[in-house]
């Protein structure tokens, strides 16, 4: 009897006693383990069974002799022209097994699969970490209620100080002009005289020599700009 198994992306065609050498397996040596998908199935009294792909219900049964690694091989590369050059070694993992017996649809293994143990050092941690977790979401529970309960009470404070707000965002809205209809006045201008406190086209009407003497220091070169853009007048008649 034989089969064709799958495992680590390789087929073997194995038989009942057979030693062989697959991609290395979790597990250490003595464990038996289900190796694989079984692709096909040769009877002993020479009918074959073909999976599609596989064989439902096959099992490969084997023994885990021994985890090794294989020769070295040298995995070199070259660019020309590049001065690029890499020289690295590899050797490839495998497992060895022993093929216990070759189980057909319906059969049940002889002996127990077995599997890795876990250290108990690795199980105690998790033990502690689950109890440790219950009291702090209990502890959790009251401080979401409280939150809950406060929510309301900060939501009804922030409406206010919102419906106070819209009425004065209105008036500055309604306040500041578009300077820069002035000539000569470009955003980034417009942008010093909002900041000097020069919001609308009647502040800029009624100004004096002066009021431009006194901005003059604030906004480099106003004074200039001002006469040369004729601003007075201009704003007169956009203020109208």
């Amino acid at each position: 009897m034989f089969a064709v198994i799958k495992t680590g992306g390789k087929q073997y065609r194995v038989s009942p006693g057979d030693e062989v050498q697959i991609e290395k397996l979790d597990g250490q040596a003595g464990d038996v383990v289900a190796l694989g998908d079984v692709l096909m199935l040769g009877g002993e009294d020479g009918g074959v069974t073909v999976g599609a792909p596989v064989v439902d219900g096959a099992q490969v049964i084997a023994e885990l002799v021994d985890n090794g690694r294989g020769k070295k091989i040298i995995v070199f590369k070259k660019r020309r022209r590049q001065n690029y050059r890499r020289k690295k070694g590899h050797r490839q993992w495998f497992s060895t097994v022993r093929i216990a017996e070759i189980l057909a649809p319906g059969q049940k293994p002889s002996v127990k699969l077995k599997s890795a143990p876990k250290p108990a050092a690795e199980e105690a941690p998790a033990e502690k970490t689950a109890e440790a977790k219950k009291p702090a979401a209990k502890k959790a529970a009251p401080k979401a209620a409280e939150k809950k309960a406060e929510a309301p009470k900060a939501e009804k404070k922030a409406a206010a100080p919102k419906a106070e707000a819209k009425p004065a965002a209105k008036k500055a809205a309604a306040s500041n002009d578009d300077l820069t209809q002035l000539a000569g006045v470009g955003p980034a201008l417009a942008k010093k005289l909002n900041e000097a406190g020069v919001m609308s086209f009647a502040q800029i009407a009624a100004w004096t020599d002066a009021d431009m003497d006194a901005l003059g220091e604030t906004v480099t070169g106003l004074k200039a700009k001002a006469e040369k853009g004729d601003w007075i007048n201009a704003a007169k008649a956009l203020a109208e």
